[in-house]
């Protein structure tokens, strides 16, 4: 990653969902600064650099997550994120399928940037990322 654009990271394990937010960024610079883990425990091994998981270069500006990640992965991801001194300044917006006010609540909880919930047609999706990111990430010039 470019010392510019600190990047994206996405958390998410359904594929599908990572490829709809690949080509909704496919004509940003974000693009090719997009790293993507399957798994809470991936995402902490490569935000705390630990050996053998490959850390990224620099922390993301943004974390992009999938809240309803197995055996509740994305609340156990925030409450880490949180409690991490190193950690817990990262911006992070939950993507989630859920628009149930228990899940909103509890994401709010680990003060979550926002919380969005999956558009069903693509282009409402690219359009949300689109305007998330720019809201988000203005001072990059990214979207």
């Amino acid at each position: 990653m470019s010392d510019d654009i600190n990047g994206l990271l996405l958390v998410e394990d359904d594929r599908v969902d990572v490829m709809t937010v690949q080509r909704a960024l496919r004509k940003s610079p974000l693009a090719s600064h997009l790293c993507v883990v399957r798994s809470a425990v991936e995402a902490l091994a490569i935000l705390r650099g630990e050996e053998g998981r490959g850390g990224i270069a620099a922390l993301p500006a943004l974390i992009l997550l999938d809240l309803n990640l197995p055996h509740s992965e994305g609340i156990a991801l925030l409450r880490a994120l949180r409690e991490d001194p190193r950690l817990r300044d990262l911006r992070v917006v939950v993507l989630s399928s859920s628009n149930d006010a228990a899940d909103r609540a509890v994401a709010l909880r680990y003060e979550v940037e926002d919380y969005l919930v999956k558009p069903q047609s693509f282009e409402e999706f690219k359009t949300a990322i689109k305007t998330l990111l720019a809201a988000m990430l203005p001072v990059q010039g990214i979207v």
